[in-house]
């Protein structure tokens, strides 16, 4: 799970749109769409982040807050 989290972290956190790093509650809040959405998706260059919003309706209210959050602008 660990992995998994990291991966995330990784994925997200590298994404041209991202200022900031990831929390570990804006992680937790998109694991499950994660997991649900783009778990095939191999992390880095912002293509979690870029999958995760090409499923923006699909996704919890928690990360989809996430995502609109660190979307560019």
């Amino acid at each position: 799970m660990r992995l998994v989290f990291g991966l995330l972290a990784i994925g997200i956190g590298l994404s041209g749109g991202m200022a900031a790093a990831q929390t570990a509650a804006e992680r937790e809040a998109c694991m499950p769409d994660y997991q649900k959405y783009c778990s095939g998706v191999a992390p880095g260059g912002g293509r979690i982040f870029e999958c995760l919003a090409k499923q923006l309706d699909q996704l919890s209210p928690a990360c989809k807050k996430v995502v609109e959050a660190h979307a560019p602008k």
